[in-house]
């Protein structure tokens, strides 16, 4: 059987995510800063709730140990913060702009590094990290594109993240992949996006269940086609 981990799990596209993974037969450990918050994820059938903020080094560690000798076949980092502050330079905020940071960029790496031995013991051996269009390079250049300084910025440095690990990890048979999972009506997201939740959710997995070591290192749309630097 499928061990997915999903962090962020306790709402939005985590939650999605959990609840589309579990609809599939898959075992589901899903991470939530305060799992006493997160009654939608409990009441997912067979799902096991881990407490874990991503971007600490302790607490990913403490996650770590709690699940030494349980193989994860999928990791999926979706745990991530978009900071009202340093939208753009005028209003640039270093404290929110390093958080931002930390917990999109940083984090994803600090939860892959505690959890190696996990994936490495696994069949699937996968870390998909949740990043998104807006960490496009190309897209930024081409499309002039303005505003949301921090998180454009943060996903375009947990893409380049990405490709690094990939490199180094695909010599032990571990896939490292970047998916954008859409425009998706969440708090972030808001109630313009094209997509519901769930639907992001079901094409993401869609995707994940196709990849291998092959396809380490891609940056993909939700649905697997390639996406531009």
């Amino acid at each position: 059987m499928t061990m997915i981990l999903i962090t962020g799990a306790n709402r939005g596209i985590g939650l999605a995510l959990a609840q589309n993974a579990s609809k599939r037969g898959w075992s589901v450990i899903g991470t939530a800063r305060d799992p006493g918050k997160a009654d939608k994820l409990k009441n997912i059938p067979g799902v096991r709730v881990e407490r874990l903020d991503a971007d600490s080094d302790d607490s990913c560690k403490a996650l770590a140990n709690s699940l030494a000798g349980s193989p994860i076949d999928i990791l999926i980092n979706n745990a991530g913060i978009s900071p009202d502050k340093s939208k753009n330079l005028e209003s640039f905020d270093p404290e929110a702009y390093m958080a931002c940071l930390r917990t999109n960029s940083v984090g994803p790496l600090l939860v892959t590094r505690a959890l190696l031995p996990n994936i490495e013991a696994s069949g699937r051996k996968l870390v998909v990290q949740i990043s998104s269009i807006m960490g496009s390079l190309t897209n930024a250049a081409d499309q002039n594109w303005k505003g949301n300084l921090a998180y454009h910025s943060s996903k375009s440095a947990l893409n380049m993240a990405n490709i690094l690990i990939a490199n180094s990890l695909k010599e032990k048979g571990i896939a490292c992949v970047a998916i954008h999972p859409g425009w998706v009506q969440t708090d972030m997201g808001g109630p313009n996006a094209h997509l519901t939740p769930d639907a992001s959710a079901a094409s993401i997995l869609d995707t994940v269940e196709k990849l291998s070591v092959k396809d380490a290192g891609a940056y993909l749309n939700y649905d697997g086609k390639p996406l531009p630097w």
